[in-house]
């Protein structure tokens, strides 16, 4: 890596994956911004906040907003190197709206997309998981259509993921 520090952005910072990914950036000397969803007055559930809390004292900074506040993630963008987003499968093609944005920028050096599954170009699914990989195409399409540097990460199916959906009885 070198002594180059980055600055990146990470969408989806306190999901299932995201969490990780800014430990891991930040573990690895990267200056690191969380982008959140606001947090709602009456959540009885704490989680949330304490992982920004944890995230505030490791030195990230937290970044509230919605992914439709173009003009805000616009400017968020100018300040970043790298994005790396995490978005869970129903927020796929919320994903559009940040590569619009990245667009509008011109100074992203890297996008690694929610894509941590299937390689989507080279396979073809079953109903209702060819729905997922449409979306996944789709994302790929418009990256590649706004002429943003990307990688995209297919480590095959994440596993713990569904572990949930297979023990449950029914």
């Amino acid at each position: 890596m070198g002594s180059e520090r980055s600055k990146i952005l990470i969408f989806g910072a306190t999901g299932y994956l995201g969490k990780y990914m800014v430990k891991a950036s930040v573990s690895m000397g990267h200056f690191t911004y969380a982008y959140t969803r606001p947090l709602k007055p009456n959540n009885k559930d704490n989680s949330k906040l304490e992982l920004l809390n944890e995230f505030q004292s490791m030195g990230v900074c937290i970044i509230q907003g919605e992914l439709d506040e173009h003009e805000k993630l616009v400017s968020l963008l100018r300040k970043v190197d790298i994005v790396i987003s995490t978005l869970a499968v129903p927020q796929y093609l919320e994903q559009l709206k940040i590569i619009s944005a990245m667009k509008d920028a011109g100074t992203i050096k890297r996008f690694i997309p929610s894509e941590f599954g299937n390689e989507v170009d080279r396979v073809k699914a079953l109903p209702p998981l060819e729905a997922v990989f449409s979306n996944k195409r789709i994302i790929r399409r418009a990256i590649e259509a706004a002429g943003i540097p990307y990688t995209f990460v297919s480590a095959n199916s994440l596993g713990a993921y569904f572990v949930n959906y297979f023990s449950s009885s029914k």
